[in-house]
C-alpha cells in the first residue's frame, strides 16, 4: 500500500508514520509538508532512511504540486496538515482558513481526479464545541466550534462529508481528544509546562486552570487510526478519546510533582478568549466496532512523556533556538512544503 501522509512532519504525523513503518514492513509513505513553524524533520530523524519513506516539501492548498505528487501513485490519503493552535488563530484566522479548509479541498479535488482508494481526515473533538460538568462528544454531537481554529476544522470535515455524498469518494473522519507524548511542539500545554518546570520557569495557566480536557497519548491515537484506516467502514466517522479526563491545573500541578518543583512556579494569567470549558469523548463506537482501547493511563504517559523531554533537551532547545529550520537545508536530497498539528 501506499499511503500519502500530510503534515508528517507535525507531532501526530510523525508518529503516525514511525508506527506504520515499524508495523508494515512492505506499505511505502510519502511525507508532504510544508514545514511551517511546526514542522520538523527532526522528529523522523531515525526514519529517514527507510527506502519506504519518501518526503517531499509542498503547501497542501497547491494543487499543482499536490496532482503532481499524486500522479506517482496513491492508494490513501492521511491528512493531517493543518494550523492548529487556537491562541494563533484568534491573532491570525485567515492562516487557518487558507490551509485547513483551501487546502483540503485541493487534496479532495486531486484525490478524486487521481483515484485514491480512500481519504482519511484527521480531525479534533474541537469541532463540537464545549461541554458542561456532564455528557460526553458522540459522532452524532452537533458541530458547535468556538474559536477561529475549531471553526476552520469543522468545515474541513464537512467538505470531506460533502466529497464523499456528492462525488462517492471513501473517506473516514476521526476526531480525537487532546493528544501527548514525544515529539510535541512546546508550545502546548504538556510540553510548556514540562520545559518551564525543569527550567524553573513560571508555569503559565489560563483563567482558573479548571478547563477539562481528556488526553490521549499519541500512540493510542496512532493505534485507532491504523484499525479505521483498515478497517473502518465508509463514510463514518469515529470519535478517538483517551477516557482521560483531568483539569489543566491537575496536569501541571503533576507535572510539578513528577519533576520534584515548587507549586508556587504556577502563574495563572488572563484566560483566552473563547475558551472552552470542558471536552470529553465517549469512544463507545471505535471500542465496539473495531476494537480499539487505549493502552496508556494518564499517570503512566505522562510519567514517560516526562522521561521523554527530560531525555531530549537537545531536540527541544533546538527548537526553542530556531536551529532545527536547518535541518532540511542539510538533507537535500530531500525534495521539499506547509504543516502543524494538534490542539489535539
Amino acid at each position: 500500500m501506499r499511503l500519502l501522509v500530510t503534515g508528517g512532519a507535525g507531532f501526530i504525523g510523525s508518529n503516525f508514520i514511525r508506527y506504520m513503518l515499524n508495523k508494515y514492513a512492505t506499505y511505502q509513505i510519502v511525507n508532504v509538508d510544508a514545514l511551517t513553524y511546526a514542522g520538523n524533520l527532526e522528529n523522523l530523524r531515525d526514519i529517514e532512511m527507510n527506502p519506504n519513506y519518501s518526503f517531499v516539501h509542498a503547501d497542501i492548498t497547491d494543487a499543482v504540486k499536490m496532482n503532481r505528487i499524486l500522479q506517482s501513485g496513491v492508494d490513501v490519503i492521511v491528512h493531517f496538515a493543518a494550523e492548529s493552535h487556537v491562541d494563533r488563530s484568534i491573532l491570525n484566522p485567515s492562516t487557518f482558513l487558507q490551509t485547513n479548509v483551501m487546502g483540503t479541498q485541493v487534496l479532495l479535488d486531486a484525490a478524486i481526479k487521481h483515484k485514491v482508494r480512500k481519504f482519511m481526515h484527521v480531525s479534533t473533538d474541537e469541532v463540537y464545541g464545549s461541554l458542561g460538568p456532564t455528557g460526553f462528544f458522540q459522532e452524532t454531537t452537533p458541530l458547535s466550534p468556538n474559536s477561529p481554529y475549531s471553526a476552520s476544522k469543522a468545515s474541513s470535515d464537512l467538505l470531506v462529508r460533502a466529497y464523499h455524498e456528492t462525488f462517492g469518494l471513501p473517506i473516514h473522519i476521526t476526531r480525537c481528544s487532546n493528544n501527548y507524548g514525544p515529539y510535541q511542539f512546546p508550545e502546548k500545554l504538556i510540553p510548556l509546562m514540562i520545559i518551564n518546570a525543569i527550567e524553573d520557569k513560571p508555569l503559565p495557566v489560563y483563567g482558573d486552570g479548571q478547563n477539562v480536557r481528556d488526553w490521549l497519548h499519541v500512540e493510542d491515537h496512532c493505534a485507532a487510526l491504523d484499525l479505521v484506516l483498515h478497517n473502518g467502514r465508509d463514510g463514518e466517522v469515529y470519535n478517538v478519546g483517551g477516557n482521560n479526563e483531568r483539569t489543566n491545573i491537575d496536569i501541571v500541578k503533576s507535572i510539578l510533582s513528577a519533576l520534584n518543583k515548587p507549586d508556587d512556579l504556577i502563574q495563572f494569567v488572563t484566560d483566552r478568549p473563547g475558551h472552552d470549558r470542558r471536552y470529553a469523548i465517549d469512544a463507545t463506537k471505535i471500542r465496539t466496532e473495531l476494537g480499539w482501547s487505549p493502552k496508556y493511563s494518564l499517570d503512566v504517559g505522562l510519567q514517560q512523556t516526562i522521561q521523554w523531554y527530560l531525555h531530549h533537551k537537545d531536540w527541544w532547545e533546538r527548537i526553542r533556538s530556531g536551529a532545527y529550520r536547518d535541518y532540511v537545508k542539510i538533507k537535500s536530497p530531500f525534495q521539499t512544503r506547509d504543516t502543524v498539528s494538534d490542539e489535539p
